[in-house]
């Protein structure tokens, strides 16, 4: 990858949406991972106004200490960049009481992971509203299009992806390149969604290493059976999620009346 060429060309391809959305900047969600970190960085380099929002809800300290790092070495190499915390634990607490219990726990705590990601956000629509700034997604490639690792109306509801084209080893790439934090690019991927140390490979059961093989595996047609071990194993995980999440990946279906019953 000319590493140099996509980080202009992203950087360009963000200039110019905004001058057609006729809008003022960014507005992104800083988590403390790789991900946000290029996003935000990709972001900044326009010379446009970029507002970096925290949210924590439970985090662990060092999510949110990376994420505050990496914010002010944002500050401190560019211009316009702002940054607001919203502590949403007593929000989320709040909303849990108010929920009825239920007989299956295992269940209601996985919707309530993805209700952490829906509360941000609502709160990133919140400031983007009131500053005319437009929502930056920080999905990767393997995450939006290959197995669906987001929460829908959560982290996948913005308003562009300027990194969704890039397999995680190449946002890695990039970020190396535009010199973000070590303990960033050092630190396991995680969603940040639960409360605890859990990693997104622990989540999933394959590095992303093993999933972007499986996406390339897939694309030129491989199957189930061309493969064994190890590999069966990891191509099998990337197909049951890549299947399981279409709903995410593939637009809103819509029900298309037959001209005649309008009649």
């Amino acid at each position: 990858m000319n590493t140099e060429r996509v980080i202009d060309y992203i950087v360009d391809w963000l200039k110019d949406y905004v001058t057609r959305a006729d809008v003022n900047g960014f507005i992104i969600g800083i988590s403390g991972g790789i991900d946000s970190a290029v996003t935000s960085t990709l972001c900044a380099k326009t010379g446009l106004p970029l507002l970096c929002l925290e949210m924590p809800i439970h985090q662990g300290e060092n999510q949110v200490s990376r994420a505050y790092n990496h914010i002010q070495w944002l500050q401190e190499n560019f211009e316009k960049v702002t940054v607001k915390q919203v502590n949403l634990t007593p929000v989320f607490d709040s909303l849990v009481d108010a929920f009825p219990p239920v007989k299956n726990e295992e269940e209601r705590f996985m919707s309530l992971a993805n209700t952490r990601a829906r509360l941000r956000m609502t709160s990133l629509y919140y400031f983007a509203a009131l500053n005319g700034y437009l929502v930056a997604g920080t999905g990767n490639k393997v995450e939006d299009f290959g197995v669906g690792f987001f929460t829908k109306y959560g982290d996948g509801g913005v308003d562009l992806s300027p990194i969704a084209d890039l397999m995680k080893s190449e946002v890695y790439e990039i970020a190396t390149y535009l010199g973000v934090n070590k303990e960033i690019i050092t630190a396991a991927p995680t969603d940040g969604l639960w409360g605890d140390s859990r990693t997104d490979e622990d989540q999933i059961g394959a590095s992303y290493n093993e999933l972007e093989w499986a996406m390339t595996q897939d694309e030129k047609g491989k199957t189930i059976g061309d493969f064994n071990g190890r590999e069966l194993e990891v191509f099998t995980i990337y197909k049951e999620r890549n299947r399981a999440n279409q709903h995410k990946m593939n637009p809103i279906p819509v029900c298309k009346i037959p001209s005649k019953f309008k009649i």
